[in-house]
């Protein structure tokens, strides 16, 4: 596999990514639009810096796109100086985007008709896991390309697994968030009600935490919480929220019922309009304190 990797995103995870691959022998180019003050590390560990997209592409096998969502997606590759009119025959684009499927099926088919292979591969875990070089991504691709772009991929996840053809790394990435932040909904409301009863929040953790309902998230959240920690998942709700409309759209688009992550998506959209779409997760116990006129967080 080729030494040479453009990268476009460079934020709380491309970082830790792009600094793995630089650890791990590849050359790294870099296209930075604003954003600069986490970029130093990166250009003494060896990685250069392209002034523009078709530079950025020129002499590159692979490059990797880690962007919010579908929109920021769509500017890279459709927009002025996009990876689209950029790109030439050869060229793999490992798209590890949250990104609706859909969209990514439309870019996918813009890419072959110029000899491109677009390959999704979303990521899981937090931007700590990102500088460890310990991600976990699931990729949709025919088999031939995953063994083509697994050792780049090698360079910052710990489990790549390839979870089958074209797409359906973007299906199960919405899944699997979906199922986390219903959970981290429901927790909130938990929490809201035995606060609002006097219940006592430390005997909640400690019976929740050796039971069946226990979760990493709820250790997370509550666990976190009650030392005044709210940034113990660090994933902010208003990305949160653009997941759940995702995962709507899509199971709109089979079509099957959505009703309980239609709720938690409502639960995101009410915490978002509270003014807390940039904190994280755990701040959903926030939005309950406002609701509901009680305290969970000690202050």
């Amino acid at each position: 596999m080729t030494q040479t990797i453009a990268f476009i995103g460079l934020g709380m995870m491309g970082h830790g990514m792009a600094k793995n691959l630089l650890a791990k022998g590849f050359a790294v180019r870099l296209h930075v639009h604003r954003n600069r003050a986490n970029l130093q590390d990166l250009f003494d560990a060896g990685a250069t810096e392209a002034a523009s997209r078709v530079e950025l592409l020129r002499g590159a096998d692979v490059v990797i796109v880690c962007v919010t969502g579908s929109p920021q997606v769509e500017e890279v590759v459709y927009g002025p100086d996009g990876l689209l009119a950029a790109s030439a025959k050869g060229l793999f684009v490992i798209d590890t985007s949250t990104a609706e499927p859909a969209s990514a099926a439309r870019i996918r088919d813009a890419f072959a008709e110029r000899g491109v292979t677009y390959i999704d591969a979303p990521l899981a875990r937090t931007p700590r896991e990102a500088e460890e070089g310990r991600l976990n991504t699931m990729v949709g691709a025919a088999p031939a390309d995953f063994e083509r772009v697994r050792p780049v991929l090698a360079a910052f996840c710990e489990n790549i697994f390839h979870v089958g053809p074209p797409g359906h790394g973007h299906v199960l990435k919405l899944i699997n968030n979906m199922l986390a932040m219903t959970t981290a909904a429901a927790i909130a409301e938990a929490v809201a009600a035995a606060a609002k009863s006097g219940l006592s929040l430390q005997k909640l953790f400690d019976v929740v935490s050796v039971g069946g309902v226990n979760s990493g998230i709820f250790q997370m959240m509550l666990g976190g919480a009650l030392k005044g920690d709210l940034a113990g998942l660090k994933f902010a709700i208003g990305n949160a929220q653009k997941d759940l409309r995702y995962f709507t759209h899509m199971t709109e688009m089979l079509p099957t019922t959505s009703f309980v992550a239609e709720a938690a998506h409502q639960s995101f959209v009410q915490a978002a309009n509270l003014g807390l779409g940039d904190k994280f997760i755990a701040s959903l116990l926030q939005a309950q304190e406002q609701l509901n006129n009680v305290q969970i967080v000690p202050r």
